[in-house]
């Protein structure tokens, strides 16, 4: 074996990459860290699995999720209230906003904190809601994957019937 050999078999023998063992001080191993998040994905996976599939919610728990869903329709519906009252009775309208201007400023800063956690404590509860059912999607993913692999292994091959295939070569050719 010459020169050239033993210092290729110094380098790359003994099933070692001296080059690719040094690279990767350097530069990460994109395929191992590509393994290493899906790792992580997997494991917070389990993780919205097991926290979000609890079972089936209570009525305690729906009615008071139509109750939360009440704040947002009423304002809405109280705005448009307003703006007819306004065109409606201009003075029994005037008269209200004159009482609201007597409101205290840190009184509308209140309002304004109440509101906020309000909405924020929904929109995060709705979240959630979203998070357990992408768990739950997430889930079912290897039932439709042996479902469609069950349905392709039945599909008949295209070139069963050899009379059929040379007469369809026939036609186009």
């Amino acid at each position: 074996m010459g020169l050239i050999g033993k210092v290729l078999t110094l380098i790359f023998g003994g099933g070692r990459n001296v080059v690719r063992e040094t690279a990767e001080v350097f530069r990460e191993n994109a395929e191992a860290g590509a393994k290493r998040a899906q790792d992580v994905q997997i494991a917070a996976m389990d993780g919205f699995r097991a926290e979000f599939l609890q079972g089936p919610r209570g009525m305690f728990d729906r009615v008071m999720d139509g109750v939360n869903r009440l704040p947002r329709p009423a304002m809405a519906l109280g705005c448009l209230g307003l703006f007819v009252s306004a065109m409606v009775d201009p003075v029994w309208f005037g008269a209200r906003m004159a009482g609201l201007s007597l409101v205290p400023e840190p009184l509308w800063w209140l309002l304004g904190v109440v509101v906020s956690f309000y909405f924020g404590a929904r929109h995060q509860a709705k979240g959630q809601e979203f998070q357990r059912q992408i768990a739950q999607s997430m889930a079912q993913v290897p039932q439709v994957v042996e479902a469609i692999n069950s349905v392709r292994s039945v599909e008949a091959p295209k070139d069963a019937n050899a009379a059929l295939a040379a007469w369809q070569a026939e036609r186009v050719g």
